[in-house]
């Protein structure tokens, strides 16, 4: 299975990624929108996490775009915000499939993304 995790803290992503790893995943790590949208263009994904607000970017743009070129990819917002906290983002992103606090365990967001890796 292969993830794209875009997370503008270097080293949540890197904690992210280790357990992604850890269970047999592809893993790559990007930090903007600018290089998620051109390693989407490039590369085939099945699951994005995706931190619903970026340093440098929008993460709706990034699931917009993903939509677009990877339809069949699917994506796990995680934020530390209490944005879209009413569960709106299911709304204005066609391909969420979970929204998770960015402080969840990395083993519960491992096993959410083994799951929609796996399922449609």
């Amino acid at each position: 299975m292969r993830v794209l995790i875009v997370e503008s803290k270097a080293e949540l992503g890197v904690l992210w990624q280790k357990h992604l790893e850890r269970q047999g995943m592809s893993v790559i790590c990007v930090q903007s929108q600018i290089e998620a949208t051109g390693y989407l263009a490039q590369e085939h994904v099945d699951v994005i996490v995706l931190d619903l607000i970026l340093a440098q970017g929008s993460a709706l743009a990034v699931a917009d775009f993903a939509e677009y070129r990877q339809p069949l990819a699917r994506v796990v917002f995680v934020t530390n915000t209490s944005f879209f906290s009413d569960g709106s983002i299911f709304a204005h992103a066609a391909n969420a499939r979970a929204f998770l606090c960015s402080t969840t365990p990395p083993e519960d967001l491992a096993a959410m993304v083994e799951y929609y890796g796996q399922t449609g």
